[in-house]
Formats: C-alpha cells, sequence, structure tokens
C-alpha cells in the first residue's frame, strides 16, 4: 500500500492536492446531501401522503437542506479565484466548458428519459425544449427546466460571466476585491430601484454568498485583514436577509412550517466554517477519500431529483420506504461514480483537447493577420487625391483586388 500522497500547503499550512483544498470536497458532499434529502425527505414530492409522518425524524433537518445551494455557492466563489489566478480568458472559458456541460449533457438526457419511459410520475417535456436545456441557457428564454436543481446552473453562468472581466484584465488582489466591492454596490442599487434585468444579472439575492468565498480565498492567499473581513460581515448579513427570504418560499413546498432560526443557525455555521478553511483551521483534514468523494457531487446534484421521485412514484407500495429510500440514496452515489469515471473524465479530456486546439488556431489566425505583408516585403504606397503619400492597405479579403482610395 502506497503512503498518501503530500500535497503543497497553502499559507496557512492548508493541506492542498495539486490546487485542490481537500477538506472542500467534503464540504461539497455535504451541500449535495443536503439538497438530496431536501428533495427525498421535505419537498412534498414523490412520496403519497405527508412526508412529515412519512419520516418523522429526518423531515425537520431535512427541510433544511435547500440551503446546501448557499453552501455550493460559497465553495465556488472560494474555488473559482483560486483556480483562475494567473490564468487567462481562454484557461478559464475552458476549465468551466469542462467542469460543467459532459456530466449535465448526460443528466438532461438521463432524466428526460427516464421521465419519459417511468408512467404516472413526471410529465416529459417537448423535444424542442430538451435541446434548449442542452444549452444551459434555458432560464433567460423561459423554457422549462428538465430538472429543477438546474436553476443554480444558472446562477453560477451569471457569475462566470461577471468575474470573466476580473480575469480578462487579470486576477490581483486589489482587483478582485475591486470586483466584490463594485458587484455588491450594483446589486444592491438594482434591487433597490427595481431593476429587474439588471438584478436577475446581478444576483441581488445570491451574490454575497460568491462574493464571500471570494473574501475568503484572498484570506487564505494573503492573510486576513479588515478589509477582507468587513466585506465577509457585509456578506454574513445580508446572506441571512436572502436566505430567510427563501425560507419563506420554501414553505409552500415542505408543507409544514419549521422555524426560522434554523436558517440563521446554518448560514451562521457555513461562514465560520468557510473563515476556518480561510485560516487553516482544518489543515489536518486530508483524508484520501475526499477527493473522490467531491467529484460525485455534481453529477449526484445533477441526476438526483427527478429520477429519485420516479422511483418513489413506482416502487413506495412495494418496498419499505425506509429501505426504499436508503437505497435510492446509495444508488445516486453510484450512478454519479460511474457518471464521473465513464462520462466526466473521458469527455472533460477530449472536449479540453478540442477548445485548446480552438484557440490556438484562433490564436495563429490573429498573428498571422497581424503579420501579413503585401508582396515585395513592405506595404508600397499610393498617390490620395489630396497628393499625400498614404500607405497601401492589402487585407487577407482583398487580394487581388484595388486598394480602397487609390487614384487610378
Amino acid at each position: 500500500m502506497r503512503p498518501p500522497a503530500e500535497g503543497r500547503r497553502g499559507p496557512h499550512g492548508q493541506q492542498e492536492r495539486g490546487n485542490r483544498i481537500v477538506v472542500l470536497d467534503a464540504l461539497r458532499l455535504v451541500a449535495a446531501l443536503m439538497v438530496v434529502f431536501y428533495h427525498y425527505v421535505a419537498f412534498g414530492e414523490g412520496w403519497d401522503g405527508p412526508q412529515a409522518q412519512l419520516f418523522p425524524v429526518l423531515f425537520r433537518p431535512s427541510a433544511y437542506g435547500w440551503l446546501g445551494v448557499h453552501l455550493f455557492f460559497m465553495i465556488s466563489g472560494f474555488v473559482i479565484c483560486m483556480s483562475c489566478w494567473g490564468r487567462t480568458v481562454p484557461d478559464f472559458f475552458t476549465s468551466r466548458v469542462i467542469r460543467l456541460f459532459p456530466a449535465y449533457w448526460l443528466g438532461v438526457l438521463a432524466t428526460t428519459a427516464v421521465v419519459t419511459l417511468v408512467p404516472g410520475g413526471l410529465a416529459p417535456q417537448a423535444w424542442r425544449d430538451v435541446l434548449v436545456n442542452l444549452t444551459m441557457l434555458q432560464w433567460p428564454v423561459a423554457v422549462e427546466h428538465v430538472d429543477g436543481v438546474y436553476w443554480t446552473l444558472w446562477a453560477e453562468l451569471r457569475f462566470y460571466l461577471l468575474f470573466a472581466l476580473v480575469v480578462w484584465r487579470g486576477l490581483t488582489y486589489r482587483r478582485v476585491v475591486a470586483f466584490c466591492c463594485v458587484w455588491a454596490t450594483a446589486a444592491l442599487l438594482a434591487k433597490g430601484y427595481g431593476s429587474g434585468p439588471l438584478s436577475d444579472l446581478l444576483m441581488a439575492q445570491y451574490c454575497w454568498f460568491f462574493i464571500a468565498g471570494l473574501a475568503f480565498y484572498l484570506i487564505h492567499r494573503f492573510g486576513q485583514n479588515t478589509l477582507l473581513w468587513g466585506i465577509v460581515a457585509l456578506c454574513f448579513a445580508m446572506g441571512q436577509l436572502t436566505a430567510v427570504r427563501g425560507w419563506r418560499r420554501t414553505l409552500q413546498y415542505v408543507g409544514h412550517n419549521v422555524p426560522s432560526w434554523g436558517v440563521a443557525v446554518l448560514i451562521t455555521l457555513f461562514f465560520a466554517v468557510m473563515a476556518g478553511v480561510s485560516l487553516g483551521w482544518f489543515r489536518r483534514v486530508n483524508w484520501r477519500w475526499l477527493p473522490a468523494a467531491g467529484a460525485l457531487t455534481y453529477p449526484l446534484y445533477l441526476l438526483h431529483e427527478s429520477i429519485g421521485w420516479e422511483i418513489f412514484h413506482h416502487l413506495q407500495y412495494r418496498v419499505d420506504r425506509w429501505v426504499l429510500l436508503g437505497s435510492t440514496v446509495l444508488g445516486m452515489l453510484l450512478l454519479a461514480h460511474l457518471v464521473h469515471r465513464w462520462v466526466e473524465r473521458p469527455v472533460s479530456r477530449r472536449l479540453r483537447t478540442a477548445l485548446n486546439a480552438s484557440f490556438a488556431q484562433m490564436r495563429a489566425g490573429d498573428a498571422g493577420a497581424k503579420g501579413r505583408t503585401p508582396p515585395g516585403g513592405g506595404p508600397r504606397t499610393v498617390i490620395g487625391h489630396s497628393g499625400v503619400t498614404l500607405p497601401q492597405q492589402r487585407g487577407p479579403e482583398l487580394e487581388g483586388a484595388p486598394a480602397a482610395g487609390a487614384v487610378h
């Protein structure tokens, strides 16, 4: 048996494997399982009868599982800032495409197939809507999601679009801090003035968790100071407010009143844990299985909801509900592992190679256009109408044609 591989350590001694802080994989798994149990035990779909009575022990904690999405957003802000440091926009674009799309494409197709083939459950969507879903852009064109959890991917895409502006300029400490402050200010103004499209772009409800993740990464990389903790404190205050507003909306799905103090406790816990990550409190957490567990979270998140509900619809009167719940969760974890191994990894490699070749061709084309000179070794001159000698411009699209403005 090989000894554990040693990764590099960050500024606070945080154990990393390559460019990966392994404790974040554990947090990803926790966030994904929170969402899974929310949809399986508390959401009010899949089972006949009130779930508060079917699962009296699990129902109350599972009713707060939707907050796992907020933890995902904080982790995303932290990880994106970490992984994009020193990278170009093409690198950033490629890394996001190969991370999001291979498992997502399979999730859309697999969910559509299950919903279509299993009778008596959810209604399948039209094939045109499924095609739009494959682009991940169904939200802005008002097409229903194939699976309800996909709404968070549109939030991620908006974060990437905004953060790409900083990547384009080049990530620095000052620029990331400025980005956090500008984004927070713009989101508040857009929300306050009722600017619908701009408020949607700036994600006035969820931006606080992305911004907090960015600030926590700066603390991890450069050390703590009053300015960064001030950004975190602002995000904590605004995140508490927006999360409680989200709690009010979830009550219609849960169908049972759960107290709002649970929201406050979990948001506080999320911020405390991410603060611990940034300060290196979990530097000793280095279990070898954590990266493998973290790799399951994205396919698990994509596949669990509608497929799990169809399983419950079809088997709830044939199998004990506790056995069915446990076996479905384990089955989804196994399915996520298979998707990661046989779909995500190979497709991501091929997609990365193809995108890198595309950007290399683009760069070569730009370099060739800049370096092209007319025959004769340099620009020729012509006499303009004013009698001034001008360089003759000959672009690739004008080869063999007379230069514009030349005196015939």
